[in-house]
């Protein structure tokens, strides 16, 4: 099988070419500049391409001709999504990006995976998102222009996967750990937020995921993250953190905060990020490991 990644420079984009190439398949990735001298897989081909050009979309895509593309590529600086002089990108690369795809893979008849987020919902209440929820209500610029994509995706295509997902992780970029872990190395305490719950992925844990669904045709919504340690036992920011600094052998306090009283962010982000993830197992695919277990084997990847 063929596969063009997106975002490949990105967390989830490197992790899926890695998986690809494990399993055997034809990778290709791309991003929209590639510099081969970083630490990409080795094995797979590489393309530059700006997804908000449509033409050149069109032509590269055309030039592949994958049978599965997995669209990881995107804005996903929430806070900076929020200044006005960014926005008409964030629209152009989430939005346009995603239909420029979307529109290339139908014309080569490819399956289409989007990544994409429980942002697209209010986050209200405590009960957790059902992937076939309509109940759209993005809080922000990044969920509306993922939104977007989404809508996109599924006016243009009948054979696609959309996977929401929340709180991503990986070695391949920034995140959460890699913040926390060089915060609790300088200071005694950190404040994180405790009123915003839900669980983080692994993007090692995901990439294998997407590349079962992408060897299908069972198509539809899903919901993605690492598994709960206990049935309906969703986390928060805070206590993400303790455990990050328990594992890392590291006695930082964590002080629990409400989103309210964190003042950095620009952007209104959900309370409940509560993702339902059954429809994974109900389609046959395996869940997503336990987030505890996801944790511990990222630090030993990004410490090894």
């Amino acid at each position: 099988m063929r596969l063009l990644i997106t975002g490949v420079n990105g967390q989830l984009g490197f992790d899926c070419v890695t998986e690809a190439l494990r399993r055997g398949h034809n990778a290709v990735g791309s991003d929209i500049q590639m510099n081969f001298s970083d630490d990409l897989p080795v094995g797979a081909a590489y393309v530059p391409m700006d997804i908000t050009d449509a033409a050149a979309v069109s032509e590269k895509i055309r030039a592949v001709s994958p049978d599965v593309i997995i669209h990881c590529a995107a804005w996903t600086a929430v806070d900076a999504a929020e200044e006005l002089e960014n926005r008409e990108k964030v629209f152009a690369v989430n939005t346009q990006g995603t239909r420029n795809i979307a529109e290339a893979a139908g014309s080569v008849n490819a399956k289409m995976i989007y990544i994409s987020t429980d942002y697209v919902f209010n986050g209200r209440g405590e009960a957790p998102w059902m992937p076939d929820c309509r109940e759209f209500a993005p809080l922000n610029v990044y969920g509306k222009s993922k939104l977007q994509g989404e809508l996109a995706v599924a006016e243009i295509l009948e054979k696609y996967f959309i996977v929401r997902t929340s709180w991503v992780f990986g070695k391949n970029g920034n995140n959460f750990i890699k913040t926390m872990l060089r915060l609790g190395a300088d200071h005694p305490s950190v404040r994180v937020v405790s009123d915003q719950i839900g669980t983080p992925t692994y993007t090692k844990d995901l990439s294998v995921l997407l590349l079962d669904m992408a060897e299908t045709e069972k198509y539809g919504y899903y919901h993605a993250s690492n598994a709960e340690t206990a049935p309906g036992r969703y986390i928060s920011w805070a206590e993400f953190a303790r455990e990050i600094f328990r594992r890392a052998g590291l006695s930082t306090e964590v002080i629990p905060i409400t989103t309210s009283e964190y003042s950095a962010a620009k952007a209104v982000r959900p309370l409940n990020s509560r993702l339902d993830k059954s429809k994974i197992g109900e389609a046959g695919f395996a869940p997503l490991p336990d987030w505890k277990d996801a944790l511990s084997r990222y630090l030993r990847e990004i410490t090894n």
